[in-house]
């Protein structure tokens, strides 16, 4: 269960932050109007805001009636930017302080959470209207380990989130934008597309069946697609971290080749 990784994952980012140099906290990062300080600071406002909106059922700025998934998209980019540009004004040293803080009070109030109902915000990128609170806690595993990753890569520091502990969890929440992905993907009943990470043994089998894709164990079927995907960029396919055409280059693809290309542009982020 992503949640009891909250403290680990937690503490390795303000352990991190600790250590880095004035010169670092200016660093580039994937993201491209973003520093590392503006990632750090965007990692606050996910804090804050999960607290505000599920604890105390303050949704502060109202985004009105949303005719489409790019009009949210479009909301939650400004209102991202807007925190990220007040920030600015906060210290590196404060920043961390209040990381801390804020991610003790997140976990204890997840940790009261009935897992199997329904969760405040759905997870749209994996096309669903509503969520449980279990998938919902996962979707926010994954933005604190894909920011931190963004942080941990600019600073080079990135090896230990792709260790099994921390990295599996993010790939197993992930791939569930398999399904919503290719949805408009056609292909023969039973068509399996088998999605490989090597370096940390994580598979997945997407399948044809009456007319839609599903995530099923098919462990006894020979693939007729399958994507080997190195451990280094599978994460950063799935934030736009990394362009399709340098995605595919470095992606091994057998059988219906096709198939395993449409994986190039799957997002497990809102955007």
């Amino acid at each position: 269960m992503t949640l009891s990784l909250f403290p680990k994952i937690d503490h390795l980012l303000t352990d991190l932050l600790r250590s880095l140099t004035p010169e670092d906290w200016e660093k580039q990062t994937l993201a491209p109007q973003w520093k590392v300080k503006d990632v750090a600071a965007h990692l606050l406002d996910g804090n804050i805001r999960g607290i505000s909106t599920s604890r105390d059922g303050y949704f502060g700025e109202s985004p009105g009636e949303m005719g489409s998934y790019a009009e949210l998209v479009s909301f939650l980019n400004r209102l991202n930017a807007d925190w990220v540009q007040a920030t600015r004004r906060i210290s590196p040293q404060v920043l961390t302080d209040l990381l801390e803080i804020t991610g003790k009070m997140y976990y204890e109030h997840l940790k009261i959470l009935d897992m199997e109902a329904d969760a405040i915000f759905s997870v749209a990128w994996a096309g669903e209207e509503i969520s449980t609170n279990r998938f919902h806690i996962a979707r926010e595993y994954t933005e604190k380990w894909h920011h931190q990753q963004q942080i941990r890569l600019a600073v080079g520091k990135e090896k230990l989130l792709l260790e099994p502990e921390y990295y599996l969890p993010f790939l197993e929440t992930s791939f569930q934008a398999l399904p919503h992905h290719y949805r408009e993907i056609q292909a023969d009943n039973h068509t399996v597309i088998r999605f490989v990470v090597p370096g940390v043994s994580f598979r997945c089998d997407l399948v044809r069946i009456s007319g839609k894709w599903s995530l099923t164990d098919t462990s006894e079927i020979k693939p007729d697609c399958e994507v080997i995907i190195p451990d280094e960029i599978a994460w950063r396919i799935m934030t736009k971290g990394i362009s399709k055409d340098s995605a595919r280059a470095q992606l091994r693809i057998s059988g219906e080749t096709a198939l395993g290309e449409h994986f190039t542009g799957m997002l497990a982020v809102m955007a």
